[in-house]
């Protein structure tokens, strides 16, 4: 299998002297001598003018000859080769690549919304002139297999009751999700000579189906983490209060009023609303 040649032709800005002396030379001597024959030299420089390569910074020019490989031109400036070569353009530049949003089911097979953002350039122009039919099409076509494959391999995210403790996940495990999605591409790729600069994803949401269901569900878990922190913290509280009323013997409780007051402080201090304080003006007892 042959691989890039990098050739560096015959300096262009010769050639264009030549070329101009052979046009504007015959064209004088045409007119001067009255004699046909001088034509050939201005067909002949219209002929070699079919030979110049002018290639930009940051492209390259692919060169066939009846359709044999001959090498590619890389380095900026004005080249000449030979007029029956074949010139193909092929950008060297960083190129962005935005996918459509596709619907596709997560480990947990719940659908979801996903699209990417690919960052990538041509590194071996041979490989993506000739061991692939469109290598921008190939960019495309294998970025969305790569977005569904990625999307197959981890959960949207994770929830207490599903009893799936997965340490990555497409929501909350950005860094690890994008190297693994880089991973995927370079690999796919490498067979059009095409390096993946950065690839990490641009849209991430649950599909319209169950979107409501997924956010009351998501509602219902934070919610159901805050009331736990609110009992944790209330428990101590009220083990603080009952500490310090003994320590410094404000007052002597019994066990009946300590629950009574551990179930009066607890209601207060886990309640959603603010408490409504009733003032006795009685005994303890009444």
């Amino acid at each position: 299998m042959e691989t890039e040649k990098v050739t560096k032709p015959t300096n262009g800005y010769l050639m264009l002297f030549i070329v101009l002396l052979l046009i504007f030379g015959g064209v004088y001597l045409s007119f001067a001598n009255k004699a046909p024959i001088y034509i050939t030299m201005i067909l002949l420089g219209l002929f070699l003018a079919l030979g110049f390569i002018l290639v930009n910074p940051n492209t390259s020019k692919v060169l066939l000859l009846f359709g044999k490989y001959v090498g590619t031109v890389k380095q900026n400036g004005l080249y000449w080769a030979n007029p029956f070569y074949t010139k193909k353009n092929i950008s060297l530049r960083a190129s962005n690549f935005d996918s459509e949003r596709l619907k596709v089911n997560d480990k947990l097979g719940n659908p979801v919304m996903i699209s990417t953002i690919l960052v990538w350039r041509v590194t071996n122009t041979y490989k993506a002139a000739f061991d692939v039919d469109n290598y921008e099409n190939f960019v495309r076509v294998q970025t969305d297999a790569a977005v569904r494959k990625l999307a197959s391999m981890y959960p949207y995210d994770n929830f207490a009751d599903d009893g799936h403790e997965e340490d990555i996940t497409l929501r909350s495990s950005v860094n690890e999700v994008s190297d693994a999605l880089e991973k995927e591409l370079e690999e796919r790729l490498a067979i059009a000579g095409i390096e993946v600069l950065e690839a990490r994803i641009g849209y991430l949401a649950y599909a319209q189906e169950i979107a409501n269901a997924m956010l009351k569900r998501q509602q219902a878990t934070a919610i159901v983490a805050a009331r736990h922190k609110i009992v944790e913290g209330a428990v101590s509280m009220v083990e603080m209060a009952l500490d310090e009323l003994g320590k410094k013997e404000i007052v002597d409780l019994d066990e009946e009023r300590k629950a009574a007051m551990v179930s009066n402080l607890m209601v207060i201090l886990c309640g959603d609303k603010d408490a409504s304080p009733i003032v006795n003006a009685g005994t303890l007892n009444h």
